[in-house]
């Protein structure tokens, strides 16, 4: 993991922003470093990951973990995949980059892999 991404606090030090479009999802300061591995499907577009029952997945553990949803910039959210949100890019809506768990309500993660940084 790059150094120059993290802040002494564990706060991202540069804003996320989508790979694909360039799209703002956070800004700097407003997300901690987590390390928690999660089984994310490759990367698509929104509706064809609600439709797959068995997408090729990718085990990520570098994430930003947001507490709030409204922290977010831009990020849309899939529909329920049993008891998972993934979180989109709100504007090309390609995803996921990111997952959230409809059990704990106040976690938004987002694969540090999954994004680029500005």
């Amino acid at each position: 993991m790059d150094e120059t991404l993290v802040a002494a606090d564990g706060k991202n030090l540069r804003a996320v922003l989508c790979q694909r479009c360039g799209c703002r999802v956070l800004s700097a300061g407003t997300a901690t470093l987590a390390t928690r591995e999660l089984l994310l499907p490759s990367m698509k577009k929104k509706s064809s990951l609600a439709d797959e029952s068995n997408p090729d997945c990718e085990l990520l553990a570098e994430h930003w973990l947001v507490h709030d949803m409204f922290t977010f910039e831009n990020v849309g959210f899939t529909k329920d995949v049993g008891n998972v949100k993934f979180l989109v890019c709100a504007d090309c809506e390609v995803g996921p980059i990111g997952w959230h768990s409809l059990e704990e309500k106040s976690n938004f993660y987002v694969a540090l892999q999954r994004v680029r940084h500005e």
